[in-house]
Formats: C-alpha cells, sequence, structure tokens
C-alpha cells in the first residue's frame, strides 16, 4: 500500500498579481557545475541554489561550515518573508508546459509526502539500476536544513488518469506561483480541501510507486530518518521524517516524454568486421542526413535495433540481433520483457560479449552517456571513436520490466524535462 499525505510547503513568497519566480528557480543540483551555480545567483542572489547546493561538487560531503550557511540561509529567508511556510497541509498540483521536436506537451503532477519504506518491501520500487553514489552531502545538508529541498520523481499506474482529474476539479486560474526555467514553463496550485486530499491519497494506496529520478535522495530520507530516531528514540507514525517529498506522475500522462540516454566509447574503433563477422547479428548502412535522423529511422527495424556510428569511417549503421531471444539463454536471470529491450541488447550481448573479450581484453569499455544524438557523434568523431544511438524506451516496456519486478539498465530513461528545483520544500520538523 502506498501512503501519501499532504505537507505546509515552504516555498518563495509570490503576489496574487505576480507570482512569477523564474530568477529564483534552479535546475536539479546534480546537473550544475560551478559555473551554473554562479550564473543563477548572479541573475538573483536569492536563488534556490543557494541553499540546495552548498557544497561544490556534491559527490562528497563538505564542510560543515558550508551547511550551516544553508541553514541560516532559509531561516533567514523565512524570517524576512523571502520564504513562506503554509498554515495548513496541502497537494501541490505541479504542470510543466514545453515544446520537444515541434509538438506542445503539458506534463501533469502533484507534490506530497510519500511514506518511506526499503525498496521492495512493500509498494516503493526503483524503475532502473543506478550507479553508486555518495549520499553524505545529501543528508548532511537535509540535517542542517531539517527539511527536503528537492523531491523524488515518482510514477504510478492509473490508465484512466483518475487522480489527475481530482485534483484538477475546481483549481483557481491563477497558480500559487508560476516560472520559466530553461524554456520550460512551471505551475503550482495548492490544494487543501481535506476531502479532495483525503480522495487523492484513497485513489494512490493499491498503486505503486516506482522512482523515476531521485534514487538517493530516496536513499537519504531513509538515512535521515534512521539517524533522527538515533538521536531521539522511535518516531511517531505520523512524524514528517516517515515521509519524503515526491513529485507523482502518472505513466500515462500525455505529458510524460521518454528520451534516451546515448553511449560513446571514446578512442574505441570498432572495424564493420567486428560486428559484421558475428553470425548472431545483422548489420546494414543507414543512408541518413543527421544523428537525429538515424535515431528516427531505427523504428522500423524493431525495438531491438541500435544505432551504431562509425567515426573512422563517418557513417551510420544499424545494428540488431538474427533472432530476438539472443539474451534467452545468456540472461536466463532477468524477465522476458527486459531480454527484449534494445538497450539490454546492446550491454549484455554488443559490449559484453563483443566488443570487450574482441576489442578490451575482457575489461568493459569506457563509456560516456550522452542526452542528444548529436552530441553523441559530435563527441565520438571528436575521440575518434564510436557512438551507440539508442530507440527512446515506451512506457510499455518500462511497464513490462517494472511490472515483472525487474530493473531497467542504467541510464535507460530520461524523463524530459527535469523538475524544476525551488517550487515547494517539505519540511521534515513538526
Amino acid at each position: 500500500m502506498s501512503t501519501i499525505q499532504p505537507f505546509p510547503a515552504i516555498r518563495y513568497a509570490a503576489a496574487e498579481r505576480d507570482c512569477d519566480i523564474s530568477a529564483r528557480l534552479a535546475p536539479p543540483y546534480d546537473v550544475l557545475d560551478q559555473g551554473g551555480k554562479d550564473a543563477l545567483l548572479a541573475r538573483d542572489p536569492r536563488n534556490f541554489v543557494k541553499i540546495d547546493l552548498p557544497h561544490m561538487p556534491p559527490k562528497s560531503a563538505g564542510p560543515p561550515a558550508a551547511y550551516a550557511a544553508a541553514h541560516n540561509t532559509l531561516r533567514q529567508w523565512l524570517q524576512d518573508g523571502t520564504m513562506v511556510r503554509d498554515r495548513r497541509p496541502q497537494i501541490y498540483v505541479y504542470h510543466q508546459k514545453y515544446r520537444h521536436a515541434g509538438t506542445e506537451y503539458v506534463r501533469k503532477m502533484f507534490f506530497a509526502r510519500l511514506r518511506l519504506e526499503p525498496f521492495g518491501t512493500g509498494s516503493v520500487f526503483p524503475h532502473e539500476r543506478t550507479f553508486g553514489g555518495p549520499k553524505e552531502d545529501r543528508l548532511a545538508l537535509t540535517q542542517a536544513t531539517q527539511a527536503n529541498l528537492s523531491p523524488i520523481f515518482g510514477l504510478y499506474e492509473d490508465a484512466a488518469n483518475a487522480v489527475s482529474r481530482r485534483l484538477a476539479e475546481g483549481l483557481p486560474t491563477r497558480p500559487l506561483a508560476k516560472g520559466t526555467l530553461d524554456g520550460v514553463e512551471n505551475y503550482l496550485w495548492g490544494v487543501d480541501d481535506p476531502g479532495r486530499i483525503a480522495a487523492v491519497a484513497e485513489l494512490m494506496k493499491p498503486r505503486a510507486i516506482y522512482i523515476a529520478d531521485g534514487h538517493h535522495r530516496y536513499g537519504t530520507g531513509l538515512l535521515y530518518r534512521d539517524w533522527l530516531m538515533q538521536q531521539q528514540g522511535p518516531l511517531p507514525d505520523n512524524h514528517p521524517a516517515n515521509y519524503v517529498l515526491c513529485v507523482f506522475c502518472a505513466m500515462d500522462d500525455p505529458g510524460l516524454l521518454i528520451l534516451p540516454t546515448h553511449r560513446v566509447l571514446p578512442g574505441m574503433k570498432i572495424g564493420d568486421n567486428t560486428l559484421a563477422g558475428d553470425s548472431k547479428l545483422e548489420l546494414q548502412p543507414l543512408a541518413v542526413a543527421s544523428p537525429e535522423e538515424a535515431v528516427r529511422s531505427l523504428a522500423r527495424f524493431g525495438p531491438q535495433a541500435v544505432g551504431w556510428f562509425d567515426a573512422a569511417g563517418g557513417r551510420h549503421f544499424v545494428v540488431r540481433p538474427r533472432s530476438a531471444d539472443i539474451l534467452d539463454s545468456l540472461e536466463p536471470g532477468r524477465s522476458p520483457a527486459w531480454r527484449r529491450l534494445g538497450l539490454a541488447f546492446l550491454h549484455a550481448y554488443l559490449l559484453d560479449r563483443v566488443v570487450s573479450p574482441k576489442l578490451c581484453g575482457g575489461k568493459e569499455p569506457a563509456i560516456q552517456y550522452i542526452k542528444t544524438a548529436a552530441d553523441a557523434v559530435r563527441a565520438a568523431s571528436d575521440s575518434q571513436g564510436t557512438a551507440f544511438l539508442l530507440q527512446p524506451t515506451t512506457m510499455e516496456e518500462l511497464r513490462g520490466v517494472c511490472g515483472a519486478g525487474d530493473l531497467m539498465p542504467q541510464k535507460s530513461t530520461y524523463f524530459f524535462p527535469k523538475l524544476a528545483s525551488g517550487l515547494a520544500i517539505n519540511p521534515l520538523s513538526e
């Protein structure tokens, strides 16, 4: 059973007539470098990045003074009215309006607290394998601020979009806050009606939650709860530290867009003979004018087709298995849905069983993960290496793998656009 609850958000004060907080929104902390942080603060010294990214880089814990400064800044902003804490617990409706490839989308979501539980023990699951990463920085920041500054992103099954429709009832024309970040329009409304909140919580109970983004933040929530219990003893059942801030989105929401993350093997030359000489592979050239056209053309070759760019020859190819069951005997422990993924074919066969033994002496090749096909091809060309171009993961593939209790491969889904940071903070003190 999934348990959600409303919360009294800490958020930027915004006038009813002018609720635009564009200059104070920030991208997720883990996509920023020092230059990006400086640019945001130059635009507005009260940009959210000042408290969300006090230490750079956030891959390890920084000095205690950095987190104390974040705490002091948050407290000061609450005292001087830069930020306010809502008096009543609410569920916050969150919409993102954006364009991609000439099409306009609206992704409809909501903020609420999600009850914490270890992965796989109840209704909360990771959706893909993630790289290990230190959580010390996020834990130190959570301890200092006593708040979830950034949400996790959770997906749930709702083919009828019943939850979204219930939340949309009676929404006012004017949002609490709005802001444009990187070309994406963000809108936030508050729902404080107890009846609607109870109805949404009831609708969410039977639905599993798959973490689309923020696996490390979820893990930090568990660490913070356990740390607080060591400090204070057992927590009341309804204590906010038993929950974590989450943005929820239905898997069937029309605005939920999944983009691929492409793979580049820098400096790695893979000749035609390496792939064409494998009897289990089918290889053929692609007559395309751009990397984007190469990606679009893959669909007609089936879901397991992968694009291959050979920098040495400057050519695009499509490579796919001659038989869709190529991984059945090689990966018997994985679900059938996982074994039919193009990304699984790339990693479990092309890289692990062709490139690694034939060209890397059995070692794993170095891999760069790049968002756009054009950038991937450019990076491969610059290093005289190889790019593998991927088709977007479909929601049907994601649902099939997760429904089988399996995990998607690493970096298999790029949910576009990223959530904006700075719209709502979840206080963890009662």
